[in-house]
């Protein structure tokens, strides 16, 4: 974190109370004309403070985008600062249900959100520990089912910004909550993860439908080439930052398998995803089906293709196409493709 310094005339005060069978906390602080994190953030469910701390003037970055190529986009806030972990009791209670609630408060208090995600769109394992959490037991994180938020209110020096993390157990709910005063007009910066990239975004959103030099299907080629038996990546697929998730959008290379299902209404097709070998094994399997699974769902839900005819399978690292010494290699590597699996 940033340098500490002596806090003379300023306060810092925390009032904890019972209303409404829910829990009310108040944080607030001044510091040399500093805006100072002052919000009441409302439980409906008993809660329990399990830690906290403060700092009279501190810089921190918060998160403001996903996990994705080895980095967070991040963005810079300097001011006092305030940090509780909360545990609830809320059995069974998803972490949707723990969010939207405080999200609506958040709002409602004239926050403005400026970037959430859930578990695999956040990044995973590799979100969770490039952003700074409390430790366990205080602030428990299921790195298969937590939410994370960001969110600003006002302009310069004068901002407060905060952040929520949730997660939960099978009896309680999990919220750490981070405010700090006087939101920096910085733009963000990538902050480099404390986990290897392994499951980092196969492209940017922002990269064109070409992969490492090689271009899109061209027309009829994909239909050519399960014609023939024959396997075919495909090049232009794009998946959300940090996640297995097919990011929305019209891909040439499904157009054309979706035509050639449905003039083949017979035959069968298995979407293998690929990984590059970063990272572990079981990892890189798991990520690799998940996408193919993306990749099928899309087929399935968008186009109305028959469930028969598709199915999703994940090879991790174990078949390259290219060296994984290499950046170019690796990201050829991690790719999305289609073989023909039914006999002719």
């Amino acid at each position: 974190m940033g340098s500490q310094f002596p806090l003379s005339g300023s306060t810092v005060k925390m009032v904890l109370g019972a209303a409404l069978g829910g829990i009310v906390f108040t944080i607030a602080a001044a510091y040399s004309g500093l805006a100072a994190p002052v919000f009441k953030l409302t439980f409906a469910a008993p809660v329990q403070t399990t830690a906290s701390r403060a700092e009279p003037m501190t810089s921190f970055r918060f998160a403001v985008g996903p996990f994705a190529l080895g980095r967070i986009a991040t963005v810079l806030a300097e001011g006092p600062l305030e940090q509780t972990a909360f545990k609830i009791d809320a059995p069974g209670q998803s972490t949707l249900q723990l969010m939207q609630p405080l999200r609506d408060q958040i709002t409602a208090a004239g926050f403005t959100v400026i970037y959430e995600c859930e578990t695999q769109i956040c990044g995973g394992f590799d979100f969770r520990f490039g952003t700074e959490v409390m430790d366990e037991p205080d602030m428990h994180i299921d790195l298969g089912d937590f939410r994370y938020l960001a969110a600003t209110r006002g302009t310069g020096a004068q901002a407060d910004s905060l952040s929520l993390m949730v997660s939960r157990s099978p009896d309680h709910g999990f919220v750490q909550l981070t405010q700090v005063g006087g939101f920096a007009k910085t733009a963000p910066r990538l902050t480099e993860a404390t986990k290897s990239p392994d499951l980092a975004v196969t492209l940017p959103a922002v990269v064109a439908p070409i992969v490492a030099g090689v271009p899109v299907v061209s027309a009829g080629e994909l239909a050519a080439r399960l014609d023939q038996g024959l396997s075919l990546v495909l090049e232009d697929l794009v998946f959300a930052s940090g996640s297995s998730a097919l990011a929305t959008g019209d891909y040439a290379s499904l157009q054309e398998l979706v035509a050639w299902l449905r003039a083949n209404p017979n035959k069968t097709v298995m979407v293998v995803g690929h990984t590059d070998a970063s990272g572990g094994v079981a990892a890189n399997l798991a990520l690799s089906k998940l996408r193919a699974q993306s990749v099928r769902q899309r087929l399935l839900a968008d186009f109305d293709i028959a469930g028969r005819q598709v199915s999703a399978e994940g090879a991790g690292s174990l078949s390259p196409r290219d060296s994984n010494a290499t950046d170019m290699g690796r990201q050829k590597n991690r790719r999305v493709e289609v073989m023909v699996t039914s006999t002719p």
